[in-house]
């Protein structure tokens, strides 16, 4: 499910919908959920995609085309096809439901359901195993999350057994899971069907009057009289995980504190979620320029990607994209710099995210007055970060 508008991670978001913004250097955030099915074995992907598609489509046909060796292995994107009305797909159940062609003619025993707009690595298998054994109709993936946090996200009940039995979005007073009165199951919005159950709850909301979505219509339809069970993604034993990386790792990056913060979690000697993993691997676009450089300055904590040049300046606890050029006597602290930015000579910056193809002029100072900084850029109320938007490139249709 690829089709999320991100309206509050504008202006990240402004050109493009949220899975394909970039993340980490050299990735889009739609790499993490797609490297999690191949990683996991499954490689027959539908990508259900609507809003300000573009970029991701270009991505998608660049970074992930077909290479499979048979039919049945592909990556295909899949715009509003329209065939149940002149309309766009109206919530998470309606883009599957206007999809029941794909896996009528596919014919699978599951149906994974995942959304496209998370950090995190997750072993598929793992879950599809679970739901299995448990011999249920529908199983969902959940986070345990304080109870004191549990207000926030959509709350899954459950017995001792993990077999759900209620669900409430955004609780007052949230029941806490089994045997943990600190913790919650919230719902990750990832889910594994049987293809016969999933086929006749859609046909039958298809035809209600409901938000057609999977957290508000489906899954409260299905449990009292279908063996739904939660999963419980920590419980996972993920391969090449290091002992000082968060067990469960999982952040929405829906906000921009939480993109930037996200980013931040990649640094570091011990990093919450370390990228460097053989056994898990973060695939992503190709990239055909050189290796980074760095002539002079100083670095300290920071991913540089391939192609970025970092010139006599300073870079410090930081992500820079690939083919980033940071100029003489330039400054940046805590900052994550896109693609193909360029950053003039006697710059200043701290906490800013710039997206791809910007040219910062030399002395530009942002992220040091906040007064000065509300009249130029986007700044975050939240967070104070500054975020500026996707720049210009004669070279920008070559790039997406």
């Amino acid at each position: 499910m690829a089709g999320g508008k991100g309206e509050r991670l504008v202006p990240l978001t402004s050109e493009r919908g949220k899975p394909a913004v970039p993340f980490g250097g050299k990735y889009r955030i739609v790499d993490f959920v797609l490297s999690n099915f191949v990683n996991s074995g499954i490689l027959s992907i539908y990508v259900l995609v609507q809003y300000l598609s573009q970029s991701l489509i270009d991505y998608l046909r660049i970074s992930w085309s077909n290479r499979g060796i048979s039919p049945d292995h592909f990556v295909t994107v899949v715009p509003p096809q329209m065939r149940m009305g002149e309309m766009w797909y109206r919530g998470t159940a309606d883009a599957v439901s206007q999809n029941l062609n794909l896996i009528r003619d596919f014919d699978p025993d599951y149906v994974a359901v995942f959304g496209a707009d998370h950090i995190y690595r997750m072993d598929i298998g793992q879950m599809l195993a679970f739901h299995m054994e448990k011999q249920a109709d529908v199983t969902i993936a959940t986070l345990p999350v304080p109870l004191d946090q549990a207000a926030g996200f959509g709350i899954i009940e459950t017995n001792k057994n993990g077999r759900v039995t209620g669900f409430d979005e955004k609780p007052k007073s949230p029941k806490p899971m089994p045997g943990d009165p600190t913790r919650a199951y919230s719902s990750m919005g990832n889910y594994i069907f049987n293809r016969d159950v999933l086929v006749k709850i859609l046909l039958e909301d298809s035809k209600a009057t409901s938000s057609h979505d999977f957290g508000k219509n489906i899954i409260p339809s299905l449990y009292p009289g279908h063996k739904v069970f939660a999963y419980n993604f920590q419980s996972q034993e993920l391969p090449g995980l290091k002992d000082y990386e968060e067990k469960g790792y999982w952040r929405d990056v829906g906000t921009l504190e939480a993109f930037w913060a996200a980013h931040m979690d990649l640094l570091g000697e011990k990093p919450l979620l370390d990228l460097r993993n053989d056994d898990w691997p973060v695939f992503s676009g190709r990239f055909s320029g050189p290796s980074a450089r760095i002539l002079g300055g100083q670095v300290h904590d920071a991913i540089i990607s391939e192609g970025a040049v970092v010139h006599d300046a300073v870079v410090r606890h930081s992500v820079l994209g690939r083919g980033v050029v940071i100029h003489p006597g330039a400054v940046v602290e805590d900052c994550v710099l896109m693609d193909f930015c360029e950053v003039g000579p006697g710059s200043r910056l701290k906490r800013v995210i710039v997206d791809r193809f910007n040219t910062l002029p030399k002395n530009t100072t942002i992220g040091h007055d906040p007064k000065i900084d509300a009249a130029h850029w986007h700044v975050d109320k939240a967070s104070g970060l500054v975020a500026i938007g996707r720049g210009l490139s004669k070279w920008a249709h070559l790039k997406r």
